[in-house]
């Protein structure tokens, strides 16, 4: 979603686009703890916006409807990510890509599926959440968009079509396909505004 939308629409910092502009102009918004001064940058998933000068951070999600929402946060230092791949570079490093398009560099322990949190905007691992029977993981797409469960069976399927999981909240259980779903800690969410 382009930030001038967020901006517009979901805080109603202004009613206009031009009055928009001249804010982040200003350098008065930041993502994932840097200054954006284009109005066109896309957000998604898990990013954090910050305006300081009202003293007000969010977290970007996904509402029960699967649109996007902000949650308010105090803390806009951390941000999840998921590894959804691996490669290997020059001189044998490991290349974690993560679900927003980004990469960095880390050790070969972190394994595709894996969740990440991450400190902005250095863009620091500041924890490690595996993926497992037992995880505490948010669906970001589909049906049950929103909704936070353990992960309770991973179905292996043999063709080209992606894993069912299944899921069990408190009231019930679930499945929904692989790619859909986030792990966002062990028995607690690891990350401030998810699962709070």
């Amino acid at each position: 979603m382009p930030l001038v939308v967020v901006l517009r629409d979901l805080l109603h910092l202004a009613d206009r686009s031009k009055e928009i502009k001249q804010i982040m102009q200003e350098g008065k918004v930041l993502v994932d703890g840097r200054i954006r001064k284009d109005h066109r940058f896309i957000v998604g998933m898990f990013d954090t916006i910050s305006i300081p000068t009202i003293n007000a951070n969010y977290r970007v999600m996904i509402g029960d409807n699967g649109k996007f929402k902000l949650v308010p946060i105090k803390d806009a230092t951390t941000k999840l990510c998921k590894i959804v791949n691996k490669t290997t570079v020059r001189d044998g490093k490991t290349q974690l890509n993560l679900h927003d398009g980004t990469t960095m560099l880390a050790s070969n322990d972190y394994k595709t599926k894996d969740s990440i949190l991450i400190k902005v905007p250095e863009r620091k691992i500041d924890q490690h959440l595996n993926y497992g029977i037992g995880s505490l993981v948010l669906v970001a797409d589909g049906k049950h968009a929103g909704e936070i469960g353990k992960l309770k069976e991973i179905k292996v399927v043999r063709s080209s079509s992606p894993n069912m999981v299944l899921i069990t909240t408190a009231t019930g259980e679930f499945e929904t396909i692989e790619p859909y779903i986030f792990v966002i800690g062990k028995d607690a969410s690891a990350l401030e505004g998810v699962g709070a």
